[in-house]
């Protein structure tokens, strides 16, 4: 087992806005989350565990999957798809794509992301997929992948099926999943007006917040009778990006003013505070290495979600090896810095090697040995 000593406290002198506020807001939908995109928390919620239908808002996974098969290579932007007789069948939104049409990949994401294109959406799922209930078969995958537990798809598009439901709190963690780890989804979601065939089909955002909410991002509306007006809204200010789900609310406005005001809530009372040992590093001890030291540095940067009330009471504390015996790897965890928020942890980050050492030959030592004993005659 590695000693470990603890150092280097520091208090984080930060000056950032204060003021959360006492109660969380209050919105006219059957459920809504507010989550903070980076760190993943829920910032306030209203049954956010309830199973309902999502209508489009579906969307987001078969997006998720469609920039999933960019990412790795396995699908091009360039890509022809041609639609088959049961994606042209769709009704609800749509392009109304023809059976027998070709259209590229990038042509059907917009279609998807822009005007809820529900017969785009099952071509894009049968190309990746060879159908379409393969493809929703990979949709419920993923989603217990994700720790969607309340999930469960029954077709990629959100169209009515018996069902097909799940929760404010799943739908965030999707939504979250695509908007970190895919973000050229941007390139779609914040579409206001484009076009498809050469300028033959107009399409325009069903997301009205791209227009009214400043640093709006994506990301996907939804609506049937069943299901209410349904909404997965992101926004980023100041470094900070947030994701508000709304389900079942009565109309459309009621989907927008719940959306911009937890928003706006979570804008306001909330910020990423980076997070920095107080002062620089000290090496660690290396045994038995060709050099006697190491530096340990931040594996990463990190951030620490806050109230903004709380900034002035963030602190750091340092936790390093004694020493450590060669070979050092480069990335070798070396310590860890801790994080904490009125003396409570809220995160640690690990303090790595910066560089490698490698183990002293028996030759080294014996010079050294040999070096020492000169030095002292």
């Amino acid at each position: 087992m590695k000693r470990w000593c603890a150092a280097l406290v520091a208090v984080m002198l930060l000056t950032l806005p204060a003021g959360a506020a006492e109660t969380t807001p209050a919105v006219d939908a059957g459920a809504a989350v507010l989550m903070e995109q980076e760190t993943g928390a829920v910032l306030c919620e209203e049954n956010a565990h309830d199973k309902l239908e999502p209508a489009s808002v579906t969307k987001v996974m078969t997006l998720l999957l469609v920039m999933e098969a960019l990412d790795s290579g396995g699908l091009s932007k360039e890509d022809m798809v041609t639609v088959s007789a049961h994606a042209a069948s769709m009704g609800g939104s749509q392009v109304y794509l023809k059976e027998g049409e070709t259209m590229s990949v990038d042509d059907l994401l917009k279609a998807v992301a822009v005007a809820s294109g529900n017969d785009a959406a099952v071509a894009l799922a049968e190309h990746l997929a060879g159908s379409e209930e393969a493809f929703v078969a990979r949709m419920n995958e993923r989603a217990q992948e994700l720790g969607m537990v309340d999930t469960h798809f029954v077709n990629c598009t959100g169209l009515p099926a018996a069902g097909h439901l799940t929760t404010a709190y799943d739908i965030a963690l999707m939504s979250r999943e695509l908007m970190v780890h895919h973000p050229d989804i941007q390139t779609y979601t914040t579409i206001w007006m484009d076009s498809l065939r050469n300028g033959q089909f107009q399409l325009a955002n069903t997301n009205k917040l791209l227009r009214r909410y400043p640093g709006a991002t994506g990301l996907k509306t939804g609506s049937t009778d069943a299901a209410g007006y349904c909404l997965s809204a992101t926004a980023e200010r100041d470094g900070m990006a947030l994701i508000a789900v709304i389900l079942k609310a009565p109309t459309s406005d009621a989907r927008l003013s719940a959306a911009e005001t937890l928003l706006n809530y979570g804008f306001a009372n909330y910020t990423l505070v980076d997070v920095q040992p107080g002062q620089a590093l000290p090496p660690v001890t290396v045994r038995l290495g060709q050099v006697s030291q190491v530096q340990p540095v931040l594996s990463a940067p990190g951030r620490v979600l806050v109230e903004r009330s709380q900034v002035d009471a963030v602190t750091t504390q340092v936790e390093l090896a004694a020493d450590v015996e060669a070979p050092v790897e480069p990335g070798q965890i070396l310590g860890r810095l801790s994080v904490r928020v009125n003396g409570e942890e809220r995160q640690t980050l690990p303090l790595v090697a910066a560089q490698g050492v490698a183990r002293i030959s028996w030759g080294g030592i014996f010079s050294n040995l040999l070096q020492g004993l000169l030095m002292v005659s």
